[in-house]
Order: C-alpha cells, then structure tokens, then sequence
C-alpha cells in the first residue's frame, strides 16, 4: 500500500522521519518511525489539527481483516493507510476566525469543489437559473448535490437543468416556483419543500434586482426591498424546521452595502421601502437592500447560534456580466463595457460555493467574505441596534401584509 501525503506549506512540513495520520473519530497524530513513538502534536509547530467533512469525491473507507482503516481511491485504482482529508485538515486555533487563504479572486466555483463528493446534500438556491445563480447550481449539481432552482420562471429554470444535464446527464435537478415579489408565494414554496424533502443542507439566497424603476409588488411594498431582502427574511424563517445541525446559509451581498444610508434611529417601513416615486432613487435601494442582506446575516447567525447553523454573507464580484444589469440600457452599457476587466460567471460563484461547501467554514458564522477570503464589512452592517430594528420592522411588515393577504381573500 502506498501511503499519501497532503499538500503542504513548508511551515507545516513534517522532518524526516515522521507521518502524519488521522483517527477515526478524526484527530489527526503523528507517527515517529526512527523512534517508533507517537505524538498529538505537530513536531514543527506544536499544534493540534483535526480532520472534518465527508471523503473526497470516488474514495471509501474500509476495514482489514485484522481490524486496520485503509482508504480506497476507485478513481485512481489506489489504496493507502492515509486518510485522504488529511489534505484538508484544519488546526486548532486560539482564533477560529482567522483562516488560511487557499483561493483568490481568480478561484473558478469548480476549483474550489475539485474532488468533493457532495452526494446526500440538498441546497436550495434562488435565483439559480441564470447567471452567478446558474454557474453555483451546476457546481453543486456536478459534484452530487441535489439543487433545487427556486425560480419565479419555471419555464426558464427547466431549461437551465437541461443545459446542465447536457453535460451531465445524471445531476439531480428540480424546479420548484418561486416569486419574492409574492409573500404568499415564498410561503407556497417553503410549504411544498418540507413536504416533498426532510432536509436542507444548504440555503443559497442569491436572486436579486438591480436598478429597477420604482414599483410596488403585490404585497405594496418596493421592489429591490422585498424581492432582496424580505421574502429572502422570510423564506429562511419559514425553512427552520428543516435545516440539518451544520447547515449553511449562505447570503449573497455586495459591496453597494457600503453605500447604503440606513441607521437604527432612522429605520421606518417607510425608509425601508418608499412608498412613493419622490421617495425613490434606485440606486440607494438598491444599496440599502444589499445592507440588509448583511444585517440579516449576522443577526441570523447570532440568534441561531445554538441550533448548529452557519450564516454568512458575501460579495461575487464588482460588476459582473450577469442578468442582473437587464432592467435599464445604461447599465446594460456600462456593465458591457466592463466586461473584459471583470470575473467571469464561475469566478463570481467561487466566494458562493466557498461559504456553503469549504470544510475550514464548519462551524464557522456572522462573517461577511470577499474573494473566498473574509473581509470587515461596513460599520453599520455591525450595529446590533440597526440588527435588531431591522428584524422587528421585517416581521412586522411581513405579518401586516400576510394579514391583508388573508382579509382580501376572506371578503372573497
């Protein structure tokens, strides 16, 4: 049998003599041959790591005759007393928070998931029939997660599953109706989820709009407001009881949250979501509801601490070529022109990917990422006060138009 080693900086570099093995219950010791001794701690550095997640995509964990682990490589046709994730193996930190960057902003979405086995999972991802939506259901779905396309055009959405399954034909897809326009509609989709699956392992909320004109939608709150953050607020509330212990949710943001001019002493329903076209201006909308996406994340991630679920946010990428830009020619112009300086689809989609998939990130949640590497967000993106405001005031709006939603219906 030949053994394996992981790929390594010469920090973590094991002196001459030694191995470094995993346990099964996936402590990792090391192995002195010239003095046939054993260790917890690394020889160089004097740490302690740990290994984590699921095997690596085509490889099985067995069992000798005489009661020995060996793994096997059926992709490769090898065997090895080493475990395989030992590649991947993280150490104890007195920082958790601080992580050693293994991609950048060039990361493709496939990279970062070369050789995982994502069998068993389900994600969720809104907005997944085109664009950075897109690029992050055909990764998942090329590596055995079940990906469900939360979309208002189901239309739309079978046919991105089919260009998918025209590279691969054995992913695991399906469409399942999704307006965030319709309050009533994120709860339609949320009831028929947990009837048809048990399970949720992760929950990408991606789809957005971006410079739209002022509009209202059925439940008469604006459009960037409700369709990026409040039906993606109340989607995941509705998802609670579904969510596996090490769950990821995973809240794509941007950058535009910087700009935002929302403060706790100041949030109103009418702030959040003009009700008038005098009030409005797209561009700060727009910008405040990507703040949203921010706030939420954290406060999720802190309410939910206790129930074993990750929240984080993040930013795909400055101006990217996506679908996004579709609601007004000049920013169709100005995104065009841009275009070669900027990431491609399955660049945009690593920092995604990175946040719901990358084992260093178990456990690990309120974080805001950028370039799969986490990054400060804005100052009031960290207001607890701002935190709390905004959860209240989205439950309340939420409840008013559920309310109305069912009087109308009544006087029907």
């Amino acid at each position: 049998m030949a053994g394996l080693m992981p790929d390594s900086d010469s920090e973590d570099e094991l002196p001459p003599g030694w191995e470094e093995r995993a346990t099964v219950d996936g402590s990792v010791y090391y192995v002195n041959h010239a003095t046939k001794g054993t260790q917890w701690t690394h020889p160089r550095t004097g740490k302690k790591k740990i290994v984590s997640g699921e095997l690596p995509f085509g490889w099985e964990k067995c069992v000798s005759e005489d009661g020995k682990i060996f793994y096997v490589d059926h992709t490769n046709r090898r065997t090895t007393y080493t475990d395989p994730r030992l590649a991947f193996a993280t150490e104890e930190k007195e920082h958790p928070h601080d992580f050693r960057q293994r991609f950048d902003a060039s990361t493709t979405a496939l990279q970062i998931l070369h050789g995982r086995d994502l069998g068993g999972k389900t994600a969720i991802i809104t907005g997944a029939n085109t664009g950075i939506g897109f690029e992050t259901a055909r990764s998942l779905a090329f590596h055995g997660c079940t990906v469900i396309f939360a979309c208002r055009d189901v239309t739309k959405a079978s046919a991105a599953i089919d260009k998918i399954k025209c590279e691969r034909p054995n992913v695991t897809c399906e469409v399942m109706e999704l307006d965030l326009a319709s309050l009533h509609s994120v709860k339609t989709f949320a009831t028929n989820f947990k009837l048809h699956y048990k399970k949720l392992d992760m929950l990408i909320l991606n789809a957005g709009v971006f410079g739209i004109g002022f509009s209202l939608t059925e439940d008469g709150y604006e459009a960037h407001f409700q369709i990026n953050h409040l039906s993606h607020f109340y989607l995941t509330l509705l998802l609670e009881s579904v969510l596996v212990d090490g769950c990821r949710i995973v809240v794509v943001s941007s950058e535009s949250h910087r700009f935002a001019n929302l403060s706790a002493s100041k949030l109103t329903k009418e702030v959040l979501s003009p009700a008038t076209v005098q009030k409005y201006w797209d561009m700060m909308a727009y910008n405040n509801s990507k703040l949203c996406n921010v706030v939420f994340a954290t406060e999720l991630a802190r309410r939910w601490e206790a129930r074993g679920v990750c929240v984080n946010a993040l930013h795909p990428g400055n101006m990217v070529s996506s679908d996004l830009s579709r609601h007004w020619w000049l920013y169709r112009l100005l995104f065009a022109f841009v275009r070669p300086f900027t990431k491609s689809l399955q660049q945009a989609a690593s920092t995604t990917i990175y946040c719901a998939t990358a084992p260093e990130l178990a456990n690990v949640s309120g974080l805001y990422f950028n370039n799969c590497c986490r990054c400060e967000p804005s100052t009031a993106s960290q207001d607890p006060e701002l935190a709390r405001a905004l959860w209240d005031t989205s439950n309340e709006m939420i409840h008013a138009a559920i309310g109305r939603s069912t009087s109308s219906s009544e006087e029907q």
